[in-house]
C-alpha cells in the first residue's frame, strides 16, 4: 500500500510540474520601443541568405524582397535524393547539399550546377557562407541506418571555386553550421559541440553535453544557444565555452523530452521545440522557463520569430502561432499532415512544409491560406531578391511571382 501510495503521488507530482506555463510580458521580456528598420537588401552578387534560418539568432525572418504569391516555375533542379534541408543563397549562387552527400553550387538565375564535391559521407544540414568560404557538415556513410556511422566532417570550400580550404574530421555531424565571431559551431552525436576557428578550421574550444547533439546553435548577447538529447538546453559563451546556463525539459511519465529543433532568440527569450510536444520559451539571460505550450504531437520544427508571434508546426498536423511573450495560442492552421520542418516569413508570409509533401504560404499574422505547392516536405524555402526557392522532396525549384 505504501508503494502504490508512492507510485500516486509521484505521478501526481510529474503530471503537475509537467502541466503547460502561462507567460509573462512584463519578466524578461524586452521589445524595442522604436522597432529597428528592417535590413536593407543585399548588394547584388552578395551574401543574401548566409545561413540556415537567415540570421545567426535563427529567427527565420528575411528582409522585404517584395516577393509573393501565387508563383510560376522558372527552373527545375533534380537533386536525385532527398533534399531534408533548403539551399544558402550568395555570390548569384545557391549552395545546397544532397542526403548522399553531393554538395552543388548552383547558378541562382538558371538553377545549373557551376561545381559540386561528392562527399561519400550523407549530406543531412544547411551549409552557411561567410567571407568568401562556404561550410558544409556531413555525416557518415550508411545514410539510411539508424547511426551513419562513427564519425563526420566539417568542410570549408572556396565559394567561387569549390576548392577546399580545410576539413575537419569530428563525431558524426548533421548540426547546420553557426558562423559567429570568427568561429563555426556545430555539434555531433557524441554531445559535443565544437568551436573551430572559421579560417583554419583549428579546435577553439569544445563542450560535452549528456547526449546527441543533432540540431544547429543560435547566438545573441556573446553566448550561443543549442539544445541536446540529453532533455536540455545550454547556452555557452560563444568565445570560451563556459557554460552560463542549463534548462531542462519539463518532467513527463517516460521519457523526457528531447531537443531537435534549433532554437530562436529575440525579444531577451529563447524558444525552441522538443519531441514531447511542447514549444519552450526560456529567459535568455537566466535559462528560467518562461511559458510553455503543448501540442498534440512532436515539435522537430525550429521557430521562426516575427512580430512578437512565435511560429511553428507540429506532427499533429497543425501549425501554431503562440504569443512570443505569454504562450497563448494567437492562431492555428490545420494542415494535410504532420509537420518536421521549420517555418520561413518573407513579405508578412510564412511558408511551411508537410510529410504529406505539400508547401503552404499562410498570412502570419492570421494564419490566412494564401497559397500551396505540390510538393516539399522539411523547410521548404529561401530567397533573394529577383526568385524564391522551393525545397521539394528532391527537387528544387526557381520560382517568381506571376505577373
Amino acid at each position: 500500500m505504501l508503494a502504490a501510495a508512492g507510485i500516486g503521488a509521484y505521478v501526481l507530482y510529474v503530471k503537475h510540474e509537467g502541466e503547460d506555463v502561462r507567460g509573462s510580458s512584463s519578466v524578461e521580456f524586452t521589445v524595442p520601443v522604436v522597432p529597428p528598420p528592417p535590413p536593407p537588401a543585399p548588394k547584388p552578387e552578395g551574401i543574401v541568405w548566409p545561413t540556415y534560418g537567415y540570421s545567426s539568432q535563427r529567427v527565420r525572418v528575411a528582409p522585404s524582397f517584395s516577393l509573393k504569391p501565387p508563383y510560376r516555375l522558372l527552373w527545375t533542379f533534380h537533386g536525385r535524393a532527398l533534399l531534408e534541408f533548403p539551399p544558402v543563397v550568395a555570390y548569384g549562387r545557391l549552395y545546397l547539399t544532397t542526403f548522399d552527400g553531393r554538395f552543388y553550387a548552383l547558378q541562382s538565375r538558371t538553377g545549373k550546377p557551376l561545381w559540386h564535391y561528392f562527399s561519400h559521407r550523407c549530406g543531412w544540414a544547411s551549409p552557411a557562407v561567410a567571407n568568401g568560404l562556404v561550410y558544409q557538415t556531413f555525416i557518415g556513410h550508411a545514410c539510411n541506418a539508424r547511426r551513419p556511422g562513427t564519425d563526420g566532417t566539417v568542410v570549408a570550400f572556396n565559394a567561387r571555386t569549390g576548392h577546399i580550404r580545410w576539413s575537419r574530421r569530428i563525431g558524426p555531424v548533421e548540426s547546420c553550421p553557426l558562423v559567429a565571431h570568427g568561429i563555426v559551431y556545430v555539434g555531433d552525436w557524441n554531445g559535443v559541440v565544437w568551436a573551430l576557428d572559421a579560417k583554419t578550421g583549428k579546435t577553439r574550444w569544445t563542450y560535452r553535453t549528456g547526449a546527441e547533439v543533432k540540431g544547429s546553435a543560435a547566438t545573441a548577447g556573446g553566448q550561443i544557444f543549442i539544445g541536446s538529447y540529453d532533455g536540455h538546453v545550454y547556452a555557452l559563451n560563444a568565445l570560451t565555452g563556459k557554460l552560463a546556463w542549463r534548462a531542462s525539459a519539463q518532467p513527463r511519465l517516460g521519457s523526457t523530452g528531447t531537443f531537435y529543433s534549433t532554437p530562436a532568440v529575440a525579444y531577451g527569450r529563447v524558444y525552441i521545440g522538443s519531441t514531447d510536444g511542447k514549444m519552450y520559451s526560456f529567459g535568455a539571460a537566466s535559462g528560467k522557463l518562461r511559458w510553455s505550450s503543448s501540442t498534440g504531437g512532436y515539435v522537430y520544427a525550429s521557430p521562426a520569430i516575427w512580430h512578437k508571434l512565435v511560429l511553428a508546426g507540429s506532427y499533429d498536423h497543425m501549425f501554431y502561432a503562440w504569443d512570443a511573450a505569454t504562450g497563448a495560442v494567437v492562431w492555428r492552421f490545420h494542415s494535410n499532415g504532420p509537420i518536421s520542418g521549420s517555418a520561413t516569413v518573407l513579405d508578412d508570409i510564412v511558408y511551411f512544409s508537410t510529410f504529406n509533401e505539400r508547401t503552404y504560404a499562410l498570412r502570419a499574422a492570421t494564419g490566412k491560406l494564401l497559397w500551396s505547392f505540390p510538393d516539399g516536405k522539411y523547410s521548404p524555402l529561401v530567397a533573394d531578391e529577383h526568385r524564391i526557392y522551393l525545397t521539394g522532396l528532391g527537387r528544387l525549384y526557381g520560382m517568381v511571382p506571376k505577373s
